[in-house]
């Protein structure tokens, strides 16, 4: 039989039992804590799956809505409502007067309410009351003062109301007689009128995605009844690249299964016939007055020409509809490629997605009464605009082109007034901007100022926006380096484009680029041809220079990419045609009289390669042409030399009879066509 023992040792068991049982249950406890845990993170990990896996989802379903809203751009955008000068039309309503608190009187005091306080004798009764009288007669004189005060203030609002009424009105009555005139003007096939309403009709229009372009360039043919537009079409990028998105759970990540490019390809095709097809649609729709016979559209987008490297509008599609065949259509059934090609006869780039041209019959120049986008009656002045109000408005391009945008601060900036990112791939990153609000011509300095400040930060690029433009000696800097020159007008047509606004002086809005006049597009009446041949495949700009000696007349007088022509039209540039490669038209007698030399010059063009030199210029000469293009003589020339990248090709120097005899050159640059003009007399640096 056993016993518990009361000793010490039966103590010291008791309490190595208790401290098990608590070890114990501290590991059971712990052991629970941690089940619960590993069921939390199960728990979580489920619920993260199922948020990306849903995530991916939405994603996919976005790019499915996306899709089938571009397949059904054209059906959709045909359900709009039709465009109605009625519209724009104002009502004259205007807020009723509202004065507030001024519309009620202040209240003037009783006398009954004034008791006299006091007085147990006749004496004192007496002074109560006269104290009483007294406080109500002070305050009924202030309530007076107040009441007069309150109707002066209400006749001065009255009166500023009535002024601001009568202004308003005004302006409804202006505006609707604006729109009134518009309209009668279209009636009688006035060319400003019509441009003016078709403009406003695709600029009002309700049938396009947010984001679509809308920079239109039109002009009108009375004689013909013919509308000619030039009409920005979408991007490549319009159509998403990717077709659908999946989670992967075991990298935790999503993963995009890119759209076939033949899917993504035809896609923008019917893009690009539906934007053609809809756009004509509108016009027609709109035109109450039956002012259109027939529509001329190009559709382009802004990029760079494949086979010269150079910026411009690139034109994805063509067509000429007749108001008679377009109204036989059921835009809503058609398929977009097969109507634009078929039934209208136009033209569609067969592969938009490389920039690949059509060639349109005819543009808006060719007309005349030239006018880009639809004005609005308030737009700012850039040229009068507060300067940290302007570099505002620069960012705000900047960030509406999609960009990361922001203003740096007055002190300290480095030279940099916008600092902006460009997230696109390859061609993106880091650009800083400078921004004159300048009247005349920007002086090269002030390129020569951006380019090092764009070496100093870093940036892949450099952009100088002015209100006004760029001289030779400023584009002969820029070329070649990672520098962008934008002019007033450039800027008044990109902040249209993307949905600011703004104007130079009182001028209306420009063009990106100068229109070409009708004396620029009419030869000399006596001229000859310089016609420029060479072997080898190196690309160059062959420049002209009208000068005194050694001097150039002025920047004027130096033709070459981004200056065609000299003021007075006596040297230009040509398209030059088989077997020349490059061409100069020159009226020997209309060159200024204090010109005794015209000088030719040919440079590589670093933008198709910059790494070209002269060594491949070699068999090189000038034909000189009739403007019959019969051939004269020919002039021979010397060849380049490794290194370098601008040549003095030779002269024409006027005898003291009046003939021009022609001199050889040969002296050679190794910096370029900077180096060459500098010592002309052209300010580069």
């Amino acid at each position: 039989m056993s016993r518990r023992s009361s000793g010490s040792v039966g103590v010291w068991a008791d309490m190595q039992r208790q401290q098990q049982r608590q070890l114990e249950a501290e590991a059971r406890q712990r052991r629970q804590r941690e089940q619960q845990a590993r069921a939390y993170q199960r728990r979580a990990a489920q619920s993260h799956r199922e948020y990306r896996q849903a995530e991916a989802l939405r994603r996919t379903e976005e790019l499915d809505a996306q899709v089938a809203s571009l397949q059904g751009l054209l059906a959709a955008g045909c359900r709009a409502p039709a465009f109605r000068a009625s519209s724009l039309m104002r009502q004259q309503q205007v807020q009723p007067f509202a004065p507030g608190p001024l519309a009620q009187p202040v209240p003037m005091p009783v006398l009954a309410h004034y008791q006299a306080q006091g007085g147990w004798t006749a004496n004192r009764r007496a002074q109560a009351q006269a104290e009483a009288r007294a406080r109500f007669e002070r305050d009924w004189r202030a309530a007076q003062a107040a009441e007069t005060q309150r109707q002066r203030q209400l006749a001065s609002y009255q009166r500023e109301y009535q002024q601001w009424v009568d202004g308003q009105l005004a302006e409804v009555r202006r505006h609707n007689a604006g729109v009134t005139a518009t309209t009668e003007g279209v009636a009688r096939r006035d060319p400003d009128s019509v441009v003016e309403y078709f403009s406003a009709a695709l600029y009002a229009s309700t049938a396009w995605p947010e984001g679509f372009p809308r920079q239109v360039t039109a002009a009108y043919d009375p004689g013909a009844g013919q509308l000619v537009l030039d009409w920005e079409l979408p991007g490549y990028d319009v159509v998403p690249e990717a077709k659908a998105v999946r989670y992967l759970s075991t990298a935790d990540q999503d993963k995009e299964t890119p759209r076939p490019v033949s899917q993504r390809r035809a896609l923008y095709r019917e893009v690009l016939a539906q934007c053609v097809l809809l756009v004509l649609h509108e016009l027609f729709a709109a035109d109450e007055a039956g002012a259109l016979d027939s529509v001329t559209l190009n559709g382009f987008v802004d990029g760079h020409d494949p086979t010269t490297g150079r910026p411009g509008q690139i034109v994805l599609a063509t067509v000429m509809a007749a108001r008679s065949s377009f109204r036989e259509l059921h835009l809503a059934q058609v398929d977009a490629g097969s109507c634009l090609a078929d039934a209208l006869h136009g033209q569609l780039s067969v592969r938009p997605d490389q920039l690949t041209p059509v060639r349109p019959s005819r543009r808006p120049q060719d007309v005349g009464n030239r006018v880009v986008s639809h004005d609005d009656d308030d737009e700012p002045d850039l040229l009068a605009m507060d300067p940290i109000a302007f570099e505002n408005l620069v960012a705000d391009l900047f960030r509406a082109m999609g960009m990361q945008a922001v203003t740096t601060q007055r002190s300290n900036d480095g030279g940099v007034d916008v600092d902006a990112l460009d997230p696109a791939p390859i061609r993106g990153g880091k650009i800083v901007v400078q921004v004159k609000r300048y009247r005349n011509t920007v002086p090269p300095t002030a390129v020569r100022d951006l380019y090092g400040t764009v070496q100093d930060a870093g940036a892949n690029k450099g952009v100088l926006v002015t209100t006004s433009g760029f001289g030779p000696g400023s584009h002969t800097f820029a070329n070649g380096k990672p520098l962008e020159l934008i002019t007033g007008t450039a800027l008044v047509d990109l902040l249209h484009r993307h949905g600011l606004r703004g104007r130079l002086g009182d001028g209306r809005r420009a063009p990106a680029a100068p229109t070409p006049t009708v004396p620029d597009t009419r030869l000399p009446d006596d001229y000859n041809v310089l016609g420029m041949s060479w072997t080898g495949d190196v690309a160059l700009d062959v420049c002209a220079l009208v000068c005194r000696g050694n001097r150039v007349l002025s920047d004027d007088h130096f033709v070459f990419f981004n200056n065609t022509r000299t003021p007075d039209g006596s040297v230009r540039a040509l398209p030059a045609t088989a077997p020349d490669r490059a061409a100069i038209c020159v009226s020997f007698d209309a060159l200024p009289a204090e010109a005794d030399r015209l000088v030719l010059v040919a440079a590589t063009d670093p933008e198709a390669d910059p790494h070209a030199d002269l060594a491949g210029f070699t068999d090189a000469f000038i034909r000189l042409l009739d403007p019959g293009m019969t051939e004269l003589g020919r002039l021979e020339v010397s060849d380049g030399r490794a290194r370098e990248t601008a040549l003095v090709l030779g002269s024409f120097r006027r005898r003291a009879n009046g003939d021009w005899d022609f001199v050889l050159g040969g002296k050679g640059y190794e910096s370029g066509l900077g180096q060459l003009v500098e010592d002309f007399g052209i300010e580069v640096e």
